[in-house]
């Protein structure tokens, strides 16, 4: 629709005049990589959400929807952005049965909302996405968002059993529900989880929740080397104990949250969450201690309640708070087998090294999946070509060992010459195919995705 007026009135008619931004400053804020949308409408039910995709798909205007926005950095370019559709009226918690361990509420709605309301009858959403507070449940649906717990609870895939949301056309489509075994026929709640928004716009989801644990407490033992500290993080994997999160952090890393720790010694650092029965915490503590020591443990030091809280947020959100010493970090995300950790973060510090790059690394070590924070300042300009090649190098890096590395923030001037989201799989293909004919005018995300569907 090219008449500005004519689209603004239609959108209104749908939502209604006050949730409809067309204010040319305000729109600025929207932007995704550098592209203005012509409006920002928010609906305030699945039905409203319903008309405006459909009527953008007979206009052939393209929809990127948007939660608070914690995830717009990551993906790739748009190759239109006509309306963004903000589910931030979509915030409503339609059945909490704690009784029968569910809970269904909309998509706008943040986990830190959740959390809260949950724990006060003594529940909880095993989910740790970075920026809990901000994050919606769309959000970290659409995006499949995990943190460092992923090892124990495991992802959004886990922990839903359904899902409402409006496909390109229009249509509301229903899959799943409060029961496990719901449905017959392809599982489209699967599908529509981390699609990024590129196959429909999830409105409504239904979560497997869990009682709250009776004591959390972290544990932080640094080593001299990547050998010894990775040795014993792998032990402690491959043993009969259940830590909620093992993560092993280089020295860059370690230096950035040391506000967080009572100490910090070596050159890498392993840090064990654990939680569960107070007993079984207290025992894991002591017995993860001794075994730190047999390998080369410079030190055993145990944080409690506030202290394993703040740690554990601090290493979520990485890099938060660092912008304004380094306002262009780069944020990568790697994934490979678990086998082949050390020699993943060993070639990823001689290949940055070489390349004089700061890097901050984080391997969830239970995960396969390496972060790599590149602390670039003011002089991005005159360091592109370094910082592309390093991650092109890195890429090329992680395929020899049977994985991926995707582009998790960057400024534009990086996203444009490097692929963000890796090399190609085998079933890129496929993907492609159920792309076109879900939405084959291209609506939803265009460009975002996977070689740019």
């Amino acid at each position: 629709m090219s008449n500005p007026n004519k689209l603004i009135s239609k959108l209104q008619g749908i939502v209604g005049e006050a949730h409809v931004i067309h204010d040319s400053d305000k729109l600025k804020a929207f932007a995704v990589d550098g592209k203005v949308p012509r409006a920002i409408v928010s609906p305030g039910t699945m039905e409203e959400a319903s008309g405006i995709v459909s009527f953008a798909n007979d206009q052939q205007l393209a929809v990127i929807p948007r939660g608070n926005g914690t995830k717009m950095g990551i993906g790739g370019i748009p190759k239109k952005a006509d309306l963004v559709l903000s589910t931030g009226r979509l915030n409503r918690v339609i059945d909490r049965d704690c009784e029968n361990l569910t809970l269904s509420v909309e998509s706008g709605v943040t986990l830190s909302e959740v959390q809260r309301d949950l724990a006060e009858r003594g529940y909880f959403l095993p989910l740790d996405p970075p920026f809990t507070d901000k994050a919606t449940l769309g959000g970290i649906v659409a995006t499949n968002s995990s943190g460092p717990k992923r090892l124990l609870y495991g992802t959004a895939r886990d922990l839903i059993t359904g899902i409402k949301a409006v496909f390109p056309n229009g249509d509301i489509v229903v899959s799943g529900g409060k029961t496990v075994k719901n449905v017959s026929g392809y599982d489209m709640v699967k599908l529509l989880i981390g699609s990024w928004g590129t196959l429909g716009v999830i409105c409504e989801i239904t979560f497997n929740l869990l009682p709250l644990p009776e004591k959390e407490q972290t544990l932080l033992i640094p080593f001299a080397g990547l050998d010894e500290a990775y040795g014993f993080a792998q032990e402690i994997i491959s043993s009969p104990l259940l830590p909620a999160s093992v993560d092993l952090l280089n020295a860059t890393a370690a230096d950035r949250v040391k506000d967080l720790m009572p100490s910090q010694k070596g050159k890498y650092l392993v840090a064990i969450g654990l939680e569960g029965v107070a007993e079984t915490v207290e025992r894991q503590i002591s017995e993860m201690g001794e075994r730190g020591k047999k390998h080369a443990a410079l030190d055993v030091v145990s944080l409690d309640e506030e202290g394993h809280q703040a740690f554990w947020i601090g290493l979520r959100d990485f890099p938060r708070g660092l912008t304004e010493d380094y306002p262009n970090v780069i944020s990568l995300k790697s994934n490979f087998v678990i086998s082949k950790s050390t020699q993943v973060l060993r070639s990823y510090e001689e290949i940055a090294r070489g390349l004089a790059v700061e890097c901050a690394f984080i391997c969830r070590c239970g995960n396969g999946i390496l972060y790599s924070h590149l602390l670039v300042g003011d002089d991005l300009g005159s360091r592109i070509d370094s910082l592309v090649e390093l991650i092109t190098r890195f890429s090329s890096e992680v395929s020899q060992h049977e994985g991926n590395l995707g582009v998790e923030s960057s400024p534009l001037p990086i996203k444009e010459k490097v692929d963000v989201w890796g090399q190609p799989r085998g079933d890129y293909r496929i993907m492609r195919r159920i792309k076109e004919q879900i939405d084959p005018a291209g609506t939803l995300n265009p460009g975002r995705f996977i070689g740019g569907m």
